[in-house]
């Protein structure tokens, strides 16, 4: 079996269902496990990604007006690598490579027929929906099973130790300039980690908003987590804000109660690891450091 998937969480998924050594491609933004970085990269954005939040922004809605795809599949990398099955996305014509993508490079692959798998996730359950409809796919029903019961098991344990606990209130925000909040998983992550999201809706898209809302509602916890952003990169981004006429008067800037998570490694990615963005979510809400990931997965913002 010949697979190359085309978004980062299903690279993740295959991964963690044992068939790595499958993958024969894989995107530009796939990164984990460190087993697959020298497969062969069969996309590409269209547009530069190391600009500022408000830069990628522009390039990005600029694309989106032309009617454009703001990514590029590799399509000698297709015709090379004569895949069995190609797993892509129909969730976000931004945040990846999506089926419309797929399909349209195809048109022009003669002789090449690959099974299309395209994923939509939009909360907890469809993330895990996926899981097993992959493990389906590859015939791994069993293992499938098993990561969902863990990933369960370990839902109910948190919800369980949270359920008493104070509900601080709390913004996820997933792109900085302009301002979105987070939507899709990360308000029922927030949940289960004892929080209460004022802005995502479960299973809603991620939401622009204006920045006269987050002094309006006025959070316990402002987490910062862009799309794609590590925690170096977010840094250098937060600065922005911190010039903006109410910012130092926010609660949670005040309190001292602002966080960096990698948006990019976990909260974006709607696979396996969002376990690890739960545990990493329980501890911001509870300011605790119980699972060990500050540092590498979360930080406090300095300001």
């Amino acid at each position: 079996m010949r697979i190359i998937s085309l978004i980062s969480s299903a690279t993740e998924i295959v991964s963690s269902l044992g068939c790595t050594d499958s993958l024969v491609g894989i995107s530009h933004e796939c990164d984990y496990p460190e087993k697959i970085s020298a497969l062969p990269v069969c996309s590409e954005p269209k547009f530069d990604v190391s600009g500022s939040s408000l830069d990628v922004d522009k390039q990005v809605k600029s694309l989106l007006q032309e009617a454009l795809s703001i990514y590029r599949i590799k399509e000698d990398k297709l015709s090379e690598l004569k895949p069995d099955i190609i797993i892509t996305q129909s969730q976000c014509k931004v945040c990846a490579v999506s089926l419309d993508d797929v399909q349209n490079a195809l048109k022009k692959q003669l002789g090449i027929k690959p099974l299309i798998i395209s994923l939509e996730p939009n909360n907890l359950n469809d993330v895990l929906m996926d899981i097993q409809y992959l493990g389906s796919a590859l015939g791994k029903d069993q293992l499938a099973e098993t990561i969902i019961n863990t990933f369960k098991t370990e839902i109910d344990h948190l919800k369980k130790i949270n359920r008493n606990n104070k509900k601080n209130t709390v913004a996820c925000i997933e792109w900085i300039d302009p301002l979105m909040y987070a939507g899709n998983w990360v308000p029922e992550i927030v949940g289960i980690a004892g929080g209460d999201d004022l802005f995502g809706l479960n299973g809603e898209h991620s939401s622009w908003s204006e920045y006269s809302t987050l002094l309006k509602k006025n959070p316990d916890k402002i987490i910062f987590m862009p799309c794609g952003y590590d925690i170096k990169k977010t840094k250098s981004e937060v600065k922005s804000l911190y010039h903006l006429r109410g910012w130092t008067d926010l609660k949670a800037v005040k309190s001292g109660n602002t966080y960096i998570a990698d948006g990019s490694q976990y909260f974006n990615r709607p696979g396996p690891r969002l376990l690890d963005s739960i545990k990493i979510m329980h501890d911001i809400v509870s300011d605790t450091d119980s699972y060990g990931f500050h540092g590498t997965g979360w930080e406090k913002v300095i300001i």
